[in-house]
């Protein structure tokens, strides 16, 4: 592979930052361990062989450490390959190469002497903390939404504790130096990026069970799937948003949703208390009788509230005899009725109506598989949407009393670790033929058909991993040992497959809020989501929806994509992104219910009522 290809992949880094939590029992990187700005992680590394390959910085001592630090352990290989399909570890490589290259040549490398106001910063975190150093600073100033101009910060800081937030936002209002406070960098829209300072909430990775009053406090670091992690041990769950999101900035930002909202609610419904850090450097708790109303919803938008360094999440049980289970669709309006109505009747801990891209892309391993399966689904099964539920038994008793027509868990499993059989099977493609007034799909959830599925399709570990690169094929058959992979209740929890969605390329998302109980204006706005997309030559797809607040009001995702690296591409997008905007703002004044989730931005702590039902 030469250069230029390198690249290519370097560019097409997502900024999902899942590469910095272990979702896949792989490890983390190691050479993030020490010091874990965005550089020293695979993430990092990609966006720095672009910058000194495309002479944006130079090479700096801060480069050269950077570059020496990596193994070339393969474990970015692994989890990107998991999320994307790319392959990190060639740009890992390359960038230790040039490194080397430079300094077998001779050069000397750059070095930045720090001002006056680093050295203040420095003696508020301590050195290693705090840098003006490029190779530190450029991993912060992109990423790939097509909206988000290139912002190089001149300072980046990792603190440590609220008291040293408080010191850093004093110093720069004395200063005058504009900030952004960065989580994991993974809303991918440009709002954490600053001319001036980036504050990395990264070392602040505290979390206190109070499981007494059912809660537990987060610091600022902590990501949704590290707190999922540390809750499941205990027997409980969080309502959490995407696994690399930290819980802070996800709520401060816009409230987390999810699959779960439908029975644990949004915004406010999620959390206890907060505390914050102000623009003048005070600490703020929301439970003082003085704290700011941030229960209230501004319509028009409000500016953040402060720096969010501790929040108390409610916690969840586990219930023992929880199942996930499919339940398929030929159209979306039959889908939504059948959602809508587990709402009012409050069956179910999590609903949601997925699509075909999103079915078809979270459960499989590669990009082509993914198309190929979304085919089959959709033409040989007629499954064009399905509702997946999470239930215990006596609920699930009374979905199956609704609908006789359910993929059940261990059809799933079938269906999940065969797929590299199921698109070329000859046998699965004869069930067209049987069919007579049913949808094909009715025939393969018949329980009786089971055992004769299970002989007819190629289903293991091993034939999944067939679909994956040679060198990655034990990796993904010792993964898909794991039963956890398969699982609908855990992948929900979890959430680690959804992080697939921009395999292909990287999704726009338009996030609404919408009446449940009007289901011709949702197909209304899918209809002019999609008519958009395709006028500007945009891939697009419906994404989902939750019911929210016993069917009432739902939470609908619409997705353009966008290839980040291309121009035409990126200027197609934009075009569509304005002429949705004003679509989005017609709906949103015209017809009742219909809120954009710019609505809630930095009002995550709002009551869901002030957002769901006061115009």
């Amino acid at each position: 592979m030469d250069r230029s290809d390198i690249l290519q992949t370097a560019r097409q880094c997502r900024h999902y930052a899942m590469c910095k939590i272990d979702f896949l029992e792989t490890g983390l990187c190691p050479a993030a361990t020490d010091r874990p700005f965005v550089s020293f992680f695979p993430q990092g590394r990609m966006d720095l062989f672009s910058g000194v390959y495309e002479k944006r910085i130079p090479v700096t001592k801060e480069l050269i450490h950077v570059a020496a630090s990596c193994n070339l352990c393969g474990i970015c290989d692994k989890q990107c390959h998991f999320v994307t399909g790319l392959r990190p570890l060639t740009v890992m490589k390359a960038l230790k190469e040039y490194v080397q290259d430079f300094l077998g040549k001779g050069h000397v490398p750059e070095e930045f002497e720090p001002d006056d106001f680093l050295i203040e910063l420095q003696a508020i975190t301590g050195e290693k903390w705090a840098s003006s150093d490029p190779a530190i600073l450029l991993p912060y100033a992109d990423d790939p939404s097509p909206g988000s101009p290139f912002t190089m910060p001149r300072y980046v800081v990792m603190p440590s504790s609220s008291s040293e937030v408080s010191k850093i936002i004093k110093l720069c209002g004395t200063e005058g130096i504009p900030y952004a406070v960065r989580g994991n960098g993974s809303s991918v829209i440009g709002f954490v990026m600053s001319t001036g300072l980036v504050m990395d909430m990264n070392r602040m990775k505290g979390i206190r069970f109070d499981e007494k009053n059912w809660c537990v406090y987060v610091q600022p670091g902590v990501s949704a799937f590290e707190l999922q992690k540390e809750a499941v041990k205990k027997g409980y769950r969080v309502n959490a948003a995407e696994p690399s999101a930290l819980m802070c900035a996800n709520i401060m930002c816009s409230g987390i949703f999810s699959n779960f909202s439908h029975s644990y609610g949004i915004l406010a419904d999620n959390y206890i208390n907060a505390e914050f850090v102000d623009d003048s450097g005070s600490l703020i708790n929301l439970n003082q009788v003085d704290a700011p109303n941030l229960f209230s919803n501004e319509k028009m938008g409000r500016k953040s509230p402060g720096v969010c360094t501790d929040v108390g999440v409610k916690l969840y049980p586990l219930p023992e005899d929880e199942e996930g289970l499919i339940v398929p669709f030929s159209g979306m309006e039959e889908a939504l009725s059948f959602a809508s109505e587990l709402g009012r009747r409050r069956i179910g801990n999590a609903v949601g109506v997925l699509g075909g891209e999103y079915l078809s892309v979270f459960v499989s391993p590669t990009e082509e598989l993914a198309r190929s399966i979304k085919d089959f689904f959709s033409r040989t099964l007629g499954i064009k949407y399905a509702v997946l539920v999470l239930a215990d038994k006596y609920d699930r008793k009374i979905i199956q009393e609704m609908k006789n027509t359910i993929i059940s868990q261990k059809l799933l499993t079938l269906l999940i670790l065969g797929l590299a059989d199921l698109n070329g099977n000859e046998s699965l493609s004869m069930i067209e033929e049987y069919t007579g007034d049913r949808e094909p799909y009715e025939i393969l959830c018949d329980e009786n058909i089971l055992p004769l599925l299970e002989s007819l399709i190629d289903s293991s570990p091993e034939s999944l991993a067939q679909a994956v690169p040679e060198d990655l094929k034990s990796f993904y058959t010792e993964l898909y040992s794991r039963p956890e992979m398969t699982n609908m209740v855990w992948l929900s929890m979890f959430r680690i497959i959804s992080s697939r969605m921009g395999r292909f390329k990287h999704p726009v998302a338009f996030i609404l809020y919408v009446p449940m109980d009007n289901i011709p204006l949702i197909l209304e706005i899918d209809s002019e989501f999609k008519r958009i997309g395709d006028k500007h030559h945009i891939h697009n797809d419906y994404g989902f929806i939750t019911p929210l607040d016993m069917g009432k009001r739902g939470v609908f995702e619409f997705d353009y994509y966008v290839d980040h690296t291309n121009d035409a591409d990126r200027e197609n997008c934009l075009n569509a992104m304005a002429e949705a905007q004003e679509m989005i703002e017609g709906f949103c004044s015209g017809a009742n219910g219909v809120k954009w989730i710019k609505s809630v931005l930095y009002q995550g702590f709002c009551r869901s009522e002030n957002l769901l039902y006061l115009d």
